[in-house]
């Protein structure tokens, strides 16, 4: 029997290599599909929220009202479980949530500040539909950041045991009140 040199063989080079850089090949693979499921979330999110600021800015002045300067005020009426709703769904009312697990209406506060229009509010600026006012709402819509009810993230691996809890999504917009 001729002897075998193992340094000279060529048999399995390519075999052992792919060994070696599968797993480097796989987690690249799978870290970009979360990722781009993360982005995709986050942009769920951003336009979810600007859509309930759109819808809150174009209720009646008569849930916002403004008497005085003033921030972080809760709108009246319907306004915040119909926004809270709409940003969850998509609808006013019914619906299913446009992200998995996004079954808390807690998550999303829906404020109003109330700014001043002029330095001094006896002699207001605005002209428009704002003429004559001395104080413009202006809604805000955001998801909570802090809390219990915070929107976490749920991972496209969730269910193979990679949980992780140190991911959150967050947006916020913020819209003058059109009263149309």
């Amino acid at each position: 029997m001729r002897r075998m040199n193992l340094f000279r063989a060529k048999n399995g080079t390519a075999a052992a290599e792919m060994a070696l850089v599968a797993p480097l090949l796989i987690i690249l693979m799978f870290g970009s599909v979360e990722l781009g499921n993360y982005f995709m979330s986050e942009h769920v999110v951003v336009k979810a929220v600007r859509d309930g600021a759109r819808y809150a800015g174009r209720l009646g002045f008569t849930n916002f009202g403004c008497t005085s300067a003033s921030t972080g005020q809760t709108p009246g009426g319907p306004v915040v479980d119909n926004t809270r709703n709409l940003v969850r769904t998509g609808q006013i009312t019914g619906g299913s949530a446009r992200l998995t697990g996004w079954t808390d209406p807690e998550s999303i506060n829906v404020t109003y500040d109330c700014v001043e229009s002029a330095s001094d509010p006896s002699n207001p600026t605005y002209s428009g539909i704002y003429e004559g006012s001395s104080y413009v709402p202006v809604v805000k819509v955001e998801i909570v950041t802090s809390g219990d009810h915070r929107l976490k993230y749920n991972s496209l691996f969730n269910n193979l045991g990679f949980a992780g809890n140190a991911l959150y999504l967050r947006a916020q917009s913020q819209s003058a009140v059109m009263g149309l």
